[in-house]
């Protein structure tokens, strides 16, 4: 790993891994997936994080180990950018302050949504990206996301990006709500901290989706319907 780079010490409490094992007989929710059915779903990975957040970019190989082994399998990688405006609409200057809400705003970049992404991702012709007005990419009105997994006939979403706790969680919740198969990657999600991000990771396991690393889906992308 680059010396710039870091990973989380990521975690779910054996309390909670016995308590679904108890619950639901396993102690993942989905232990298949049909990659032509699958999106992996790429969030914010744009300058304004990856540059003053080291977790940012240590995800960053991981995003790309499982891009490619999703294209390789016939599924689909879309990117996520913010839009250049306040994530909260109308009450961001009042939440934030005028100071933060601009910043916040500006935080997606300008020109086309291609160059908005951090340089080193591997962002493929095909793959699409969209932008967000809101944290979720899954919230109805906010983002063409929805619309584009009905498109294609999408039932399970893989969630990668930043912030772990903030728009990568929203969107997984939105996801879930809406009747998609979440899964959470717990080593290519970054946050600003350690805790952040494993609060995180216990609400979508507890409540909202599966929790899984990277190896963990590039081999059920490998396994492919049976």
């Amino acid at each position: 790993m680059q010396p710039d780079t870091k990973m989380h010490e990521w975690r779910i409490e054996p309390r909670e891994y016995a308590r679904q094992e108890e619950r639901r007989g396993k102690r993942h929710a989905y232990n298949n997936l049909d990659p032509a059915r699958t999106a992996l779903i790429v969030i914010d990975m744009v300058p304004f994080f990856a540059e003053g957040n080291p977790y940012v970019r240590g995800i960053v190989p991981n995003v790309g180990r499982i891009a490619e082994a999703l294209r390789v399998a016939g599924g689909l990688v879309a990117w996520v950018v913010p839009a250049h405006e306040a994530p909260l609409a109308g009450a961001t200057t009042e939440f934030y302050g005028p100071a933060v809400s601009r910043l916040y705003a500006g935080s997606g970049g300008e020109g086309p949504l291609r160059s908005r992404l951090w340089h080193a991702l591997d962002v493929r012709p095909e793959d699409p990206v969209v932008q967000k007005t809101a944290y979720s990419a899954f919230f109805p009105g906010r983002s063409p996301l929805p619309g584009l997994m009905a498109e294609r006939g999408v039932d399970t979403v893989v969630i990668t990006g930043t912030l772990t706790n903030v728009c990568c969680e929203s969107s997984a919740r939105d996801a879930a709500t809406s009747g998609l198969r979440v899964v959470m990657v717990a080593d290519a999600n970054a946050a600003r901290r350690d805790e952040d991000h494993n609060a995180a990771l216990h609400t979508i396991y507890r409540s909202f989706g599966d929790v899984r690393t990277t190896a963990e889906v590039v081999d059920l992308i490998a396994r492919r319907p049976g």
